[in-house]
This record gives structure tokens, C-alpha cells and sequence, in this order.
């Protein structure tokens, strides 16, 4: 399941760069709009299934910043 996870997010990944190089060349309005249409899906896709994925947040303990380890040690 990871290393599906893992092929999805660099699926998705290069999607958004294949859109955004596509945003630099000449296009009608109607395809700049699906391009954008697209790039934004991708995006919020990524974003998703990499939050799925990675559910850790990295905390640090209330006060702990700028105590030395005698001082928390006491």
C-alpha cells in the first residue's frame, strides 16, 4: 500500500509539472482555463493522499524551547 502511495504522489507530482510547463507555451483561453482547471485538481490530490500518507506532525513540548537539559531535568 506505501509503495502504491508512494507511485501515486509521483504520478501526481509529475502531472503539476507537465501542467505548469504547459502554462508557458501559447494556449487558447480554453485551454489555459482546462490547464488551470487541471494543475489545481492535481495539486489538491497531492495534497491529499501526501497527508494520507505522512500523518505525522513534529511537536515539541510546551516550554521546552530555550531550557537547557539541567534545567528541564529539575
Amino acid at each position: 500500500m506505501f509503495d502504491e502511495d508512494l507511485a501515486r504522489i509521483r504520478a501526481h507530482r509529475n502531472n503539476i509539472h507537465r501542467y505548469r510547463r504547459l502554462q508557458r507555451t501559447k494556449l487558447s483561453d480554453l485551454e489555459r482555463r482546462f490547464v488551470e482547471r487541471r494543475l489545481s485538481e492535481e495539486q489538491a490530490a497531492l495534497e491529499a493522499l501526501t497527508s494520507r500518507t505522512f500523518p505525522v506532525a513534529l511537536t515539541m513540548p510546551r516550554g521546552s524551547i530555550g531550557r537547557s537539559n539541567v534545567e528541564a531535568a529539575s
